[in-house]
């Protein structure tokens, strides 16, 4: 029985999907992590813009799914997953020494998950 090669879907669309959480979560294993912007609440735009990232490539392998190449339902499920990611995510930093858990955090991944939603939305208007 030979090995079957992955397939291309998985490669192309999936797999930047899970590297890019396993990234996620290995930057939110490193104690003492501050945010590389001077300013306040720029942890906030962090979140923003790591969370919006997460949607477009979420939104981007979940329309390879017959059931979800609707870009309102893909967008709304993509809300929802990554919004239990960044929950998992928070929950997780608070085990982390020198981290902590933050609402605020888990509600900036979700304003970045809908706004790459809506920017989504937008591109593929017909």
């Amino acid at each position: 029985m030979a090995h079957e090669a992955p397939r291309p879907t998985f490669v192309r669309y999936w797999l930047p999907v899970l590297a890019y959480v396993a990234l996620i979560f290995t930057l939110s294993a490193q104690p003492h992590l501050r945010s590389p912007l001077k300013f306040e609440m720029s942890d906030k735009v962090i979140h923003v813009g790591e969370y919006g990232l997460l949607g477009l490539l979420l939104v981007r392998a979940l329309g390879t799914l017959p059931r979800l190449r609707g870009a309102l339902l893909a967008g709304l499920v993509t809300v929802a997953i990554g919004a239990g990611i960044g929950a998992s995510d928070e929950l997780f930093q608070s085990t982390v020494p020198g981290r902590d858990s933050d609402v605020f955090d888990l509600i900036a991944d979700t304003v970045g998950l809908s706004l790459s939603q809506l920017a989504y939305l937008w591109v593929r208007r017909p």
